[in-house]
């Protein structure tokens, strides 16, 4: 008899273990979900079309066609400190308006000029991705997106903001199917 009621004891103890590891679970979660941190957002007014993880050491790019010179140029960017740094940019053609030099250093590679450390706070990035221009977008060394539509040319503003997942959770999931939200101008 004794036997077998330390049995019944014994299952009500891992009945309430797994209650409590299943506590612990949600407590976790939930201290994840809501959890502030550094996200990479990209708005068109007052509409999020994107969320990006945004850590210190976060790089992006923007290219675009210039308007005058009808070639490429790349601007890259790093965020530091919850800050959005220009640190290079590139260009094929040197004309009015670009700089002697701009940053540490200039130099030619593969037919591109290159300035780099150039280090300069430019938050929040605000852009307007016009059509003509072909406005496109890198994360890290992923693929580029466009950010440019036929017949629109939306302002797109670049910051880095501290939200929980939870806060940013619909954009990020977005983000991460779709890429950066349809635009609308």
């Amino acid at each position: 008899m004794n036997d077998s009621m330390s049995r019944l004891k014994w299952r009500g103890g891992w009945r309430r273990l797994g209650y409590a590891a299943a506590a612990v679970a949600i407590l976790v979660a939930a201290l994840w979900l809501s959890w502030p941190r550094p996200w990479l957002a990209i708005h068109h007014g007052t509409n999020t079309v994107a969320v990006y993880p945004g850590p210190d050491g976060t790089e992006f790019a923007l290219r675009w066609m210039h308007s005058v010179e009808r070639e490429d140029w790349i601007e890259c960017f790093r965020l530091h400190d919850a800050h959005i740094k220009i640190v290079a940019t590139r260009f094929k053609t040197f004309g009015a308006g670009v700089p002697a030099h701009a940053g540490q250093h200039t130099h030619l590679e593969n037919g591109w000029v290159v300035m780099s450390d150039i280090d300069r706070k430019t938050d929040p990035l605000t852009i307007q991705a016009a059509a003509a221009e072909h406005y496109r977008f890198r994360y890290e060394h992923g693929a580029w997106q466009r950010l440019s539509h036929p017949h629109q040319a939306p302002i797109l503003t670049f910051k880095v903001i501290y939200k929980p997942l939870l806060f940013v959770l619909p954009a990020r999931l977005t983000t991460l199917w779709h890429g950066i939200a349809a635009i609308n101008g």
